[in-house]
């Protein structure tokens, strides 16, 4: 087991943007690794994203089904949208969440952070908990399709459990909103 001094910091020698999109780009990086030889790293630029975690005064959580087109199938989430230029990530969940299920929250707390695809993206998706929910007109975007439906929590936990959600963002947020329900502190 290591102490954790040892610096294994990779430097950037070079870079080129080899795609650009509406959404990401793709980046290959030379470097210099720790041992001074070097290494090409081919990576995706993500705005950021935030997650945010719907839940009722019961402890039902407002969920999503939609399409994923890059694995050909419908996932249940939690609501979550990509950064805007500039926005801070509170704004981008509160945005999402009135976008894509109409809901308005009276109460934002932090969550956590998550990056979750290390290896190959800088993406950092925030997560925000929502309560207080009252229900006010949804507006999806031109190309967003989707379903809204309100689930117990414990039914939510067993969705994880048979492979029913499978998407990772909402996962972590739905085993944190379980440990919130038994007593774990908000905030950091």
């Amino acid at each position: 087991m290591s102490d954790g001094d040892q610096d294994f910091t990779e430097h950037r020698i070079s870079s080129a943007v080899r795609y650009r999109g509406r959404m990401l780009e793709v980046r290959e990086d030379e470097v210099r690794l720790p041992d001074g030889n070097q290494a090409r790293r081919e990576y995706v630029v993500h705005p950021g994203a935030a997650v945010i975690l719907p839940i009722f005064d019961d402890w039902s959580i407002l969920l999503e089904r939609q399409f994923r087109y890059p694995v050909g199938r419908h996932f249940y989430e939690l609501p979550a949208g990509k950064l805007e230029a500039g926005e801070p990530h509170l704004e981008t969940a509160k945005r999402e969440l009135l976008e894509e299920t109409g809901y308005e929250a009276a109460e934002w707390v932090r969550l956590c952070s998550l990056h979750p695809c290390i290896g190959y993206s800088d993406e950092v998706v925030e997560v925000f908990v929502a309560r207080g929910l009252t229900y006010s007109a949804r507006h999806l975007d031109d190309e967003e399709f989707l379903e809204t439906l309100v689930v117990p929590l414990d039914e939510a936990l067993e969705w994880i459990r048979t492979g029913r959600i499978t998407d990772v963002k909402a996962q972590m947020a739905l085993f944190w909103a379980d440990r919130l329900r038994s007593g774990w502190p908000l905030g950091q």
